[in-house]
């Protein structure tokens, strides 16, 4: 049995997610040679053959932490689970091609609602042309938990990391940010609505953008396609899940390099703006913090600018400076302030 341990033992939450990782793992050394990348970006990569290497990512989504299922379907939980697996993948320039499942379930769930987690599962399965070939299941006195391992291959030497931003590249952002965030914070409020008078309906029709991109998230399969053919590779690259800010510090901090975020370039939907208004919540801390948009973030050499300025899918927020100028965001008065990684982290209470 393990003992307790006395007062100078360090929490987990004190480390958070990724200083956690970070401390487990390292002491953990590479000893086989088709190990091309290991722990430390989106996603591991591994030799195959003399043309290809194949990329795997794992991720865990558990009740009570990473989804409530008073308001998230159990069809769309099923479709999400995938889709930030595979959105894994694509932040490595890489192609999903297979997924595993493993679910831990209480027998409070009849076997219908396991048909409608799956069928979500299938759903994202035929749109993102993927086999599911494998998984587990077993019971659990916890809630439900899902774990998904996506597995994809890549042209050898075209997988992007993290660790390629160069001073000068400039930061590029797809889609917009914070609409994720704030459909949870409708889902919450009518939540609590709901608990106060089980008979109201929520009118959701105003907040349907923000709802859809926090319960059927889309993985951005089109970019690198899109890339190939504006004939741009990124230096760097990385889903934004936890939060634009923590992202932009995981690239500069893997690749060695500053930051210039400047806050008037960053991308909002109207209706992320004029929610945040309604919540009374400023919408660059919502895009900076809010996680869940798996939409990518990238750098690109400075010359390849012209290639993409028109496009509307993408949008330039900052560049890339010498490390000892630190990681910044400038407001839209010019003032210089140090990015902090206030993201999600769920080894902390995020309420």
């Amino acid at each position: 049995m393990f003992e307790n341990k006395d007062d100078s033992s360090t929490s987990i939450g004190s480390l958070g997610e990724f200083g956690l990782i970070d401390h487990l793992t390292k002491n953990f050394t590479i000893k086989q040679k088709s190990t091309v990348k290991g722990i430390g970006d989106d996603a591991a990569v591994i030799s195959c053959d003399s043309k290809k290497e194949i990329v795997v990512s794992t991720d865990f989504l558990l009740e009570g932490v990473h989804f409530d299922l008073s308001y998230v379907p159990l069809k769309h939980l099923g479709y999400k689970a995938v889709v930030v697996n595979l959105s894994d993948i694509y932040a490595m320039n890489a192609t999903p091609t297979q997924i595993t499942v493993s679910i831990a379930v209480s027998n409070r769930f009849p076997v219908e609602a396991l048909e409608e987690l799956y069928a979500g599962i299938m759903a994202a399965a035929k749109i993102y042309n993927i086999d599911v070939v494998g998984g587990d299941t077993t019971s659990s006195t916890t809630g439900l938990m899902i774990s998904v391992t996506a597995l994809g291959t890549v042209n050898k030497g075209e997988a992007v990391y993290r660790s390629g931003a160069k001073e000068n590249d400039l930061l590029v952002v797809t889609g917009d940010l914070g609409a994720a965030y704030m459909g949870l914070q409708v889902l919450e409020r009518e939540k609590e609505v709901f608990k106060v008078n089980p008979n109201s309906q929520p009118d959701l029709e105003p907040y349907s953008y923000l709802v859809e991109r926090q319960l059927k998230p889309e993985a951005r399969k089109d970019i690198s396609g899109l890339l190939k053919e504006l004939e741009v590779k990124p230096t760097s690259m990385i889903d934004i899940s936890d939060g634009l800010s923590s992202e932009i510090i995981h690239i500069c901090k893997n690749s060695k390099v500053g930051c210039n975020l400047f806050e008037d370039k960053i991308p909002l939907d109207p209706q992320v703006i004029s929610t945040c208004e309604e919540f009374n919540l400023d919408s660059t801390t919502i895009a900076l913090s809010g996680g869940e948009d798996y939409e990518l973030l990238f750098t690109i050499k400075t010359e390849d600018y012209p290639k993409i300025k028109a496009n509307p899918h993408l949008t330039v927020i900052g560049h890339i400076t010498d490390e000892k100028e630190g990681i910044h965001l400038i407001s839209r008065v010019g003032t210089k302030i140090p990015l902090t990684a206030r993201g999600w982290n769920a080894l902390k209470n995020n309420g």
